[in-house]
């Protein structure tokens, strides 16, 4: 069977139409991420005790598979009496595993401030929040854009799997077509275009926002 161009760009508007849905669900999941794992880390810094047990946690959810992650949230917790729709699960399947990276990239970005940069927050009689807020965040970011940049493209890349849970995004729209007209080749090509030509405009937007965060430090 040859490659029909012709089918290929007929295909092309309804799984563009399906994006809408995975840079929402991209979005949703990059924001919720960053905050739980930002949150796992200052948790983890907190005590002695919730050092360990973020630890625990935080490596409970990168060793496993973020499809075992999805399937249990979907299958599983229906079981239990909680029962929760498709595209909130895959979101919080999206943010659950990757806030575990993030987590460990803030750990990164947190170590690589001067010490003193604390010691004058607490001279100046800050409390924990507003350091955390107006002394460690705003250098952390510089410190962490270039990879939490690239972790989010990879919450972006990962949107497919939520089409084992019925979520209408470009993947599963991709494969609804293919299924209904037996022809493979075109829809995930189509699909393939999409999502690359997304992941290099978002590369090069990271590395762009990195450059403009460097030149303000120098300032």
């Amino acid at each position: 069977m040859t490659f029909d161009l012709a089918f290929a760009l007929s295909i092309v508007p309804p799984i563009a139409r399906a994006l809408t849905t995975t840079l929402a669900v991209t979005l949703l999941s990059c924001v919720f991420a960053a905050l739980l794992g930002f949150g796992l880390e200052i948790t983890r810094r907190s005590s002695k005790p919730m050092r360990y047990a973020m630890r625990f946690v935080i490596d409970f959810i990168r060793s496993t598979p973020v499809l075992v992650q999805l399937y249990f949230l979907y299958y599983v917790l229906p079981v239990y009496g909680i029962k929760l729709p498709a595209l909130v699960v895959g979101v919080a399947a999206l943010s659950l595993y990757y806030c575990g990276y993030l987590a460990e990239v803030f750990k990164a970005g947190i170590d690589g401030i001067p010490k003193g940069q604390f010691e004058a927050a607490k001279a100046l009689g800050l409390n924990r929040t507003k350091t955390v807020l107006l002394v460690i965040a705003p250098q952390m970011l510089r410190n962490i854009a270039a990879p939490m940049g690239n972790y989010f493209i990879s919450i972006f890349k990962s949107t497919p799997y939520l089409a084992v849970i019925a979520v209408p995004e470009s993947f599963g729209s991709a494969l609804d077509i293919a299924s209904d007209t037996f022809r493979y080749g075109e829809p995930m090509a189509v699909v393939g275009a999409l999502f690359l030509a997304i992941a290099v405009t978002l590369s090069f937007l990271i590395r762009k926002f990195e450059a403009h965060l460097a030149l303000s430090a120098q300032r």
